[in-house]
């Protein structure tokens, strides 16, 4: 019922399809497979593809869209993002009073936001309610508006672990959340769960490895899976084509997850020499979401914003982030974007470029983990990149981004699939 409401729902694209022949006329074209800017481009897009990238005017009888004054790059890709909420001083008594229609629409909304911001891809790993398996339909039919999403479906944690969705709750109302409702208790439960996301539709696999800030439990890092659980949910995964991302902040709990052949850490906040070693052996990915420890740790400083149990994780866990991804970036871990949206406000998704750029990645390479080295990750050739036979994911700034970072937070223009839904 849940699909059939939100594909139901009449949202208007907002939206301008460029027509055959249609060029952009670009100041400059970032290249984000070679991290630089290779100069005034005419770009031709048709059918929601980029038919053509010229050095040349096409013509006065073109169709031309005039960004002269700006850069064109790539659409952005954020590879943690949560479209079904926002944090804040109500988060938490909400889930007793928001059904699954109302998460889908605030999902549709964010979603739009982030769009409008030059974000064209999102990965979302954890959602309530499979909520943005349902949007991502709607959004692939033409249905309604919003970035290209991947989605894991809800995350899989353990009894009491960082998504048991029933943490905190009065005794009556805890009951025991199974595998279908993403908690595990064992090596046979994984491969269940692996599963039933395949069955309701998820792209991907994510897993809490770790206890996490915002979770109501007294632990932010403890590792919450056993060796033996993890190595199943990884097999099955495999069986499946699915990639596992693991939240992470502590250092067992996330040494033992690389070990096990996951994808990506997601935050990695007490990453050490050790498990930085042990992510380059096996080619794991870092999303480092410097821009969550930033909001979290500034939130905890007002009384009442976050419940008493989770103020002390956000003040300690919080800051540590940027600084880890600057260790981790120094030793050739490999990088890709990520903002962790929805504990942050969605929208400012940007912010991570300058933060990123302050640790200590050229701005080049920043836009890069958003762009060519994010699609490698999701093995999508036809996205991060501006050339002949990619999708026409464009967005642009005016000024020279390489030299001010800070100008991604304010896009002039979006494209996404030839459509245009900021100008």
């Amino acid at each position: 019922m849940l699909k059939k409401l939100v594909v139901g729902i009449a949202v208007g694209l907002a939206a301008t399809s460029a027509q055959a022949g249609d060029w952009l006329h670009c100041g400059d074209v970032f290249d984000s497979q070679s991290g630089q800017l290779i100069g005034e481009r005419y770009i031709e897009v048709e059918n929601g593809d980029i038919e053509a990238v010229k050095v040349n005017s096409p013509g006065s009888s073109s169709q031309i869209t005039d960004l002269s004054d700006s850069t064109c790059l790539p659409g952005f890709i954020d590879l943690h993002v949560h479209l079904d909420g926002q944090s804040g001083p109500n988060s938490y008594i909400k889930q007793f009073t928001q059904n699954p229609a109302d998460l889908a629409l605030i999902a549709q909304h964010y979603g739009m936001k982030t769009l409008k911001a030059g974000f064209t891809t999102v990965r979302n790993p954890g959602d309530s309610d499979n909520v943005t398996i349902a949007l991502r339909d709607a959004i692939n039919a033409g249905i309604t508006a919003g970035p290209r999403i991947y989605t894991a479906g809800k995350s899989i944690a353990t009894t009491g672990g960082h998504a048991d969705p029933t943490n905190g709750w009065k005794e009556q109302l805890m009951g025991r959340p199974t595998p279908k409702d993403g908690v595990i208790n064992s090596a046979e439960d994984a491969r269940e769960a692996v599963r039933q996301h395949y069955k309701d539709g998820a792209d991907f696999i994510k897993i809490t490895a770790t206890g996490g800030v915002l979770s109501m439990a007294s632990s932010g890092d403890n590792p919450q899976f056993t060796d033996d659980e993890l190595e199943a949910l990884v097999d099955i995964a495999d069986d499946y084509n699915f990639h596992v991302a693991a939240h992470a902040h502590g250092k067992a709990g996330m040494l033992r997850a690389v070990k096990a052949g996951i994808a990506s850490v997601e935050h990695g906040t007490y990453m050490d020499d050790e498990v930085i070693a042990a992510m380059k052996e096996h080619g794991t990915y870092l999303v480092p979401t410097i821009l969550a420890g930033k909001f979290v740790a500034e939130k905890a400083e007002i009384d009442g914003y976050f419940p008493e149990v989770v103020r002390p994780k956000a003040r300690e866990i919080g800051p540590k982030i940027q600084d880890t991804f600057a260790k981790a970036y120094k030793a050739g871990v490999n990088v890709a974007f990520g903002t962790d949206s929805g504990v942050s406000e969605h929208g400012d998704n940007a912010l991570e470029f300058q933060y990123m750029v302050e640790a200590g990645m050229p701005a080049a390479e920043a836009i890069q983990a958003a762009t060519s080295v994010a699609a490698d990750f999701l093995k999508n050739d036809k996205i991060g990149r501006i050339e002949a036979n990619k999708k026409a994911d464009i967005v642009a700034v005016k000024g020279n981004p390489l030299e001010d970072i800070t100008l991604l937070q304010n896009v002039s223009f979006v494209m996404k699939d030839g459509k245009v839904y900021k100008q």
